[in-house]
Parts: C-alpha cells; sequence; structure tokens
C-alpha cells in the first residue's frame, strides 16, 4: 500500500528578501508546509492583512501587530522573525527653508507622516523623545499619501488629546509639501521622490545618519525592528505545530544568507565593495548581526513596546513574550 503525504498549504504574503530566497526557490522547506508566496509590496501587504485578513501567513508592521495584540483584532500571533529592519535616523527629511539644524528644532514644526502608526515614525518619534527631548505632543503632524493622494490610517487610532494631527487634502501629497515648503519635514520609512530626484530644497536632518546610527546602537544595543511574520490564530489552534516548524525555516533560509556574504571569489551582491561592509558590520554587531528569536532582541523589543504605549497607540504595557507563539520561545536539547 502506497501513502501520499500532503503538505498543509498555506499564503504566505511578503516582499522579495534575500532572507526569504532560500525558502521561495525551493533550497529551504518548512517541514510539513508548503508556502504559496505572494510577492507585495509592504504596503499592500500590511493594508491587505489588517484590514481583511486575506493571508495564512504575511509580513507584517510592527506597529500594527502591536496595536492589533492590545485591542485583540485582528486575531494574529507572531514567530519572532524579524523581516525588515533599520535604522531610522534617515528617515527624517528637511526643507532647507524650514530654519531646522537640528533635532529640537522640529518642536512646533509641521511634519508630515504617511501614517502616524507606521513603524518607522514610531521609533523616529521614540528617539526624538527619550535622546533628544522632543516629544509627540510638541510636533504638528500631518497625515496623508506621500506619493500620490488620498492615503488614510489602516487602523482607526485613539490618540491622547494633546497629540495634533491635521489630515491634508485630499489632492495634496507630502512629498509636494515638503518641497514646496507646506511642511518643514516629513518622517517616512520611504525616501521621498523630491530628495532622490535631487530637489534643491530638500536634504536629510542628520546627513551623516551612518555615523549617528552606529553611534546609537554602540549606546543602545538596539537595532531597530519594522515587520514581524504574524500567522493567523485560526492556522495555530488548527495545527499548533506551524508556528516552530515556520520559524526553523525562515532561521535556515537567512542562514543561507550569510553562507553567501563569506563567498569572495564572486560577488553575490551588486555592491563593489560589499565584503568591507559586511566586515564593519560583523565587527560592530557580530557574527549574527540580523537575529530572529525573543531574547536576542528582547531590548528592542521592549522599547518598540514602551515607545507604543507612551505614544498612545496601545493602551496596555504588553509583554513581550505574550507577542509570540509560545513554541518558538524554547527547543529541544539533545
Amino acid at each position: 500500500m502506497c501513502f501520499i503525504l500532503s503538505k498543509l498549504n498555506l499564503s504566505f504574503a511578503c516582499w522579495d528578501y534575500d532572507r526569504i530566497q532560500a525558502l521561495t526557490n525551493g533550497m529551504v522547506q518548512a517541514n510539513g508546509i508548503s508556502l504559496n508566496w505572494l510577492n507585495m509590496p509592504v504596503e499592500e501587504t500590511f493594508w491587505r492583512m489588517m484590514r481583511h485578513q486575506e493571508f495564512d501567513v504575511s509580513e507584517l508592521s510592527l506597529s500594527s501587530y502591536l496595536i492589533a495584540k492590545d485591542r485583540g483584532f485582528p486575531n494574529l500571533t507572531a514567530i519572532p522573525v524579524f523581516m525588515s529592519r533599520s535604522f531610522r535616523h534617515s528617515g527624517i527629511y528637511i526643507n532647507k527653508n524650514s530654519g531646522i539644524k537640528e533635532p529640537g528644532d522640529l518642536i512646533g514644526k509641521r511634519v508630515g507622516i504617511p501614517e502616524y502608526q507606521l513603524t518607522a515614525c514610531l521609533w523616529i518619534r521614540g528617539i526624538l523623545q527619550h535622546d533628544y527631548n522632543v516629544s509627540p505632543e510638541d510636533i504638528n503632524w500631518f497625515t496623508g499619501g506621500q506619493e500620490s493622494p488620498g492615503r488614510i490610517e489602516k487602523i482607526k487610532l485613539d490618540l491622547p488629546p494633546e497629540i495634533s494631527i491635521f489630515p491634508i487634502n485630499e489632492n495634496q501629497t507630502l512629498n509636494e509639501m515638503l518641497e514646496s515648503g507646506e511642511i518643514d519635514a516629513l518622517i517616512a520609512p520611504r525616501a521621498p521622490s523630491c530628495f532622490l530626484n535631487g530637489s534643491e530644497n530638500v536634504q536629510r536632518l542628520f546627513t551623516d545618519f551612518v555615523s549617528v546610527e552606529k553611534d546609537y546602537y554602540q549606546r543602545t544595543g538596539i537595532f531597530p525592528i519594522m515587520h514581524v511574520v504574524a500567522v493567523k490564530d485560526e492556522i495555530l489552534k488548527e495545527h499548533p505545530w506551524v508556528a516552530a516548524n515556520l520559524y526553523q525555516a525562515f532561521e535556515d533560509a537567512k542562514q543561507k544568507v550569510y553562507e553567501g556574504f563569506k563567498q569572495t571569489a564572486a560577488l553575490k551582491v551588486t555592491l563593489p565593495w560589499f565584503t568591507s561592509e559586511w566586515e564593519k558590520t560583523r565587527e560592530l554587531m557580530g557574527e549574527d548581526f540580523w537575529p530572529y528569536g525573543l531574547e536576542n532582541n528582547r531590548k528592542t523589543l521592549e522599547a518598540a513596546v514602551t515607545y507604543s504605549y507612551e505614544q498612545g497607540l496601545i493602551k496596555n504595557k504588553l509583554k513581550v513574550k505574550d507577542l509570540f507563539a509560545t513554541t518558538t520561545l524554547e527547543k529541544y536539547t539533545l
């Protein structure tokens, strides 16, 4: 008698990072799982997952996920795999005529943000408050589409009354307003097109952002997490083994990237001095400089929870151990 064992088919929405390539090309497979990878830009993935819960497994904004856990909806649970991480001092753009020379000059200014709850904005507000004494209530916030009109918050927010937020007009974009000086600054994960196109009116607040971000890491030990991987609770209820198997597969796929970095006979990355940058990063941040798992990221996660709570995005000070599937928090030993 011949038995055919079928795998559990799960949809997986995520951008095409190098750290999942081994999963998408079949070099690494999640034990017992067949992933139907849906390659989409992160904004679309987050919108569709938070608004409609369209996917079984999804890359998800950390800030949106914290709000979901705080409210108890959507019913999702993350595994401690961090698809996107980024130091965010580079994400503050200013109009050169605004009079802004240093972070303290942002007080009282008009600052655009695509959505208040975006993870990059969460981190930057936290850094401004804790490192530069610029609190969210010190700034006049303008929300809306960065490059196209009409963007709205994917989640309805209930913020403290002292936070001043003004939606821009439905025919305006933050990019155009930054270049014209209608807003003084923009905080966003994506560089505005006016900056990318070499506008004479726009520059980064931290022009030497690499040095500033390295100093931040050396002082704090924090490598900001942007995105987690979330699984629908209904999947985990019916198949509790999925979380640990997915976690191991993502870890194995990431190790394939590290192995590729070590190959110096031919560059796998289209960057001439990549090897030098990789060596400098290892010297500063260690061999596993993009760590998964709770304990290796506890300080970073606790900072994100603190910022979200302080900024009124969540109402409860969540415990980081409650954010992740319990089966991913411990592992058997031989």
